[in-house]
């Protein structure tokens, strides 16, 4: 049997990358708007985050969590320093869900409550605490049942969220902007609608940065956009450069009940040092301002086009582009034919995630790739 069962493998064997490209087995070249799944912020072998790695390794591999470590000291007080305002508090820990699942648990036992208000197509992880709280059937039938006293209300919606959280809510858990379920951005005022709901019954809000956080929208983190600053607030994916790693950041109030919790890989040297390297990138060169003004181009780029497309939506370099045809279809052509790596949020939405070290070059050419599918589909 085969090590990659649970995955539908595709049939490009990657064997290297460098910045937003990705190369294949006999050379080819491929622009990775994906940036598998948003994990390549500063594009794929940034020379900065390889030393890190490279010099960490040569000094010490790993060291668990109970003892301090220059690398994992150096990475909480980076996070600290870029946490929004009151969320010094760092958990470290393998990936998002991991980072969910340490939130979940964080604010039962911080709030004395079970009950957790999540959105209807929001996505937070596949561990059973974060996939509770998952909104898709298909992710969740065969694993049922999940942990309990978990409430959905629709995204966007604040009048159904008010009513649903009381003084029985531990948790409010919302998406910036919900990427699986399609890319959508939270109405003006929907966060701090959340905000407001959570003070009055002393419910913490998390808000899942997974896929916001690090710049991808133009702010370092999402929720800044919106003047909100949550209890908890969620980061992984290209948190690490390209290693596995999450992060948990919390409220004084929370870490101060968190509960038991552990993990025994929770900050290793390795993965700390190439987190601290990439927060360091992001900051010197500025990617947020960068991912916003590319992002803005190709936004321009897509609505003034003649695609046959129904809707354009996100912010920053964090893009759903809603097609009338498969997506999955569409992505495959993309990746066959033109050497375009983007990724599905649904059965009609191209998500467009790349490395947020691409150029307006770069958004040219994968509109160019789009209109040309888009035209063979059609024809």
């Amino acid at each position: 049997m085969s090590g990659s069962f649970v995955y539908s493998e595709k049939p490009i064997q990657i064997e290297g990358g460098e910045g937003p490209y990705l190369y294949d087995d006999a050379g080819n070249e491929y622009l990775d708007f994906g940036a598998s799944y948003g994990v390549a912020t500063v594009g794929h072998c940034h020379p900065e985050v390889v030393s890190a790695v490279q010099s960490q390794m040569e000094e010490l591999t790993f060291v668990q969590a109970s003892y301090p470590n220059a690398a994992r000291d150096a990475l909480y007080e980076k996070l600290a320093a870029v946490a929004p305002d009151g969320l010094e508090n760092v958990w470290l820990c393998n990936s998002g869900t991991e980072a969910n699942e340490a939130a979940l648990k964080f604010a039962r036992s911080a709030t004395g409550n079970s009950k957790v208000v999540a959105a209807m197509q929001g996505f937070h992880g596949r561990t059973m605490g974060a996939l509770s709280a998952t909104w898709k059937s298909k992710y969740k039938q065969p694993f049922e049942p999940l942990a309990g006293d978990f409430e959905f209300v629709p995204y966007g919606d604040e009048e159904a969220l008010a009513e649903a959280v009381d003084d029985e809510t531990a948790a409010v858990l919302l998406e910036p902007i919900q990427g699986e379920g399609g890319v959508n951005p939270a109405p003006e005022d929907y966060l701090q609608v959340a905000r407001e709901v959570t003070n009055q019954t002393g419910s913490a809000l998390i808000l899942d940065e997974i896929q916001t956080g690090l710049g991808r929208t133009g702010a370092l983190w999402a929720c800044e956009k919106r003047g909100v600053t949550p209890d908890l607030l969620t980061s992984a994916k290209g948190l690490g450069g390209g290693l596995p790693v999450g992060a948990t950041l919390c409220a004084d109030w929370i870490a101060e009940d968190a509960g038991p919790h552990g993990s025994t890989f929770s900050g290793g040297p390795v993965v700390s040092a190439a987190a601290e390297a990439t927060l360091s990138i992001i900051a010197e060169e500025n990617i947020p301002k960068d991912a916003s003004e590319v992002g803005d181009h190709l936004q321009s780029k897509l609505r003034g086009s003649e695609l046959p497309i129904r809707a354009v939506r996100g912010e920053g370099l964090l893009l759903g582009v809603e097609v009338k045809r498969g997506a999955n279809r569409l992505l495959k052509r993309l990746a066959m034919d033109h050497g375009i790596l983007a990724l599905p949020a649904g059965r009609t939405v191209v998500r467009l995630l790349p490395p947020l070290v691409v150029e307006e070059s770069h958004a040219d050419e994968v509109v160019a790739a789009l209109e040309a599918v888009l035209a063979e589909a059609k024809a």
